[in-house]
């Protein structure tokens, strides 16, 4: 009786306002966070960080290879988050994760330059941007289980689309911010200083984002864990001996989500300003007005994952994702800002399909003592090899072999997830919240 009581206490605390709020506040941080570094990876970075060299598509390929490092630890924070997540509770580990992501963050805007100090600059670039990786790899994965544990049975996929929605505000405010400041000062002094605005700015989302989170309750599902004692003492070794199949299949699954978006975000910005002669601020302005296709495809995504199931959404929207794949280059090199812009939207709502419900099929497959570990696991290491190297590959085949070969990349990315798809199971009907 007092295990029941519990659950409604905790279930009426954590009010549906106060759940996607949440969740949606605190990914759109991250998100923010991320896409700034992004953003500044392209158009600022080469020049302040690496400008050893002479050559400038080695200094953007050196700076993007600084962007893929947070892919890599971002694995590394999802071990560490995940543990602490599926031992101690989510509501803690979701506020020290924000922490990580907001210093790391707010450090790089106070940084100082290749001119200043030299080769240190890079490396403390570099030190900076895997605190970004490790703080979103525990982040992302907490926010989704915060508000798919909470949601009604017949609404987890539309409860874990919310914390989704936080990655195309967190662009928007990114390119906009970036766009605003380039409006508002001159080239020379948005180089010297202005850049740096939006990561110290950083400080003031992210107090906002603990405050609402201090707020929070534990998860109904995860309250269960702790009732009837049953954490698991080493989460990290439960997912690999235990769920390692699982592991694989749902990575592979989520590649063709990340390879989709960073060839339509990081790789087209970079291709676009340096070979299709876009400047700064019309590529960030057309990626910018694209964004909204991506932020209205993810509700969408959501419905059709609870009327159709998660499994068979997701491989209709790879289908679509390898088709998109075969005129990539066609789109993008037409020389027509109306076509291009249609590349953007076309590619940023595909991302918005397969966004939306990634995240609910990643934590149902895990049961709910490993589900912290095993969904964030999953979801980096996703992150690795569909999106940390994404925009160096896809560099390294246009001036190879041509613009087309990014666009075969993409399709053969989406063949596989396809194909990771089909061997998992379908969540829709299952009781995951109880599976313990």
């Amino acid at each position: 009786m007092a295990s029941s009581n519990s659950h409604a206490a905790v279930a009426a605390k954590n009010s549906k306002f106060r759940v996607l709020s949440a969740s949606l506040v605190g990914t759109t941080i991250e998100f923010f966070d991320f896409y700034i570094y992004a953003t500044a990876a392209v158009l600022i970075f080469p020049h302040l960080f690496f400008p050893a060299s002479t050559d400038p598509t080695t200094a953007t390929i050196q700076s993007l290879a600084t962007f893929a490092l947070a892919f890599i630890a971002r694995p590394i924070g999802a071990a560490i988050f995940g543990h602490l997540g599926d031992r101690i509770g989510r509501k803690a580990t979701l506020v020290a994760a924000l922490m990580t992501m907001g210093i790391s963050t707010v450090s790089i805007g106070l940084l100082p330059t290749y001119e200043h100090i030299g080769i240190a600059a890079p490396l403390l670039l570099a030190l900076c941007r895997l605190g970004q990786g490790l703080g979103l790899g525990g982040e992302w994965s907490g926010a989704v289980l915060l508000a798919t544990e909470n949601a009604p049975e017949g609404k987890r996929a539309w409860y874990g689309m919310f914390p989704q929605l936080g990655a195309p505000i967190g662009f928007i405010l990114a390119t906009g911010s970036f766009l605003l400041l380039g409006a508002l000062m001159s080239e020379a002094d948005f180089m010297q200083w202005g850049w740096r605005i939006p990561f110290i700015a950083s400080a003031l989302l992210v107090i906002v984002g603990l405050w609402i989170r201090l707020q929070l309750h534990e998860t109904p599902a995860f309250q269960k864990v702790l009732d009837k004692q049953k954490e698991v003492n080493i989460p990290f070794t439960e997912v690999m001996t235990k769920h390692w199949r699982t592991l694989i299949l749902g990575t592979i699954a989520a590649i063709c989500t990340f390879v989709v978006f960073y060839l339509t975000t990081v790789f087209a910005l970079n291709w676009g300003t340096t070979q299709l002669g876009y400047s700064r601020a019309e590529f960030l302005q057309l990626q910018l007005f694209a964004t909204l296709s991506f932020a209205t495809f993810i509700p969408i995504s959501a419905i059709l994952a609870e009327k159709f199931g998660r499994r068979s959404t997701s491989v209709a929207v790879c289908i679509a994702a390898a088709l998109f794949g075969l005129v990539f280059s066609r789109m993008l090199e037409s020389g027509s800002t109306p076509v291009v812009f249609l590349f953007l939207c076309t590619g940023l709502a595909i991302m918005g399909l397969t966004y939306g419900p990634i995240g609910t099929v990643l934590s149902e497959i895990f049961p709910i003592s490993v589900r912290y570990t095993g969904s964030a696991l999953t979801f980096n290491l996703a992150g690795i090899f569909g999106a940390s190297f994404a925009p160096l590959i896809a560099t390294k085949l246009a001036t190879s072999y041509g613009l087309y070969a990014v666009g075969y990349y993409l399709t053969a990315a989406s063949i596989l997830s396809m194909l990771a798809f089909l061997a998992l199971r379908e969540t829709k009907n299952d009781d995951v919240n109880n599976q313990i």
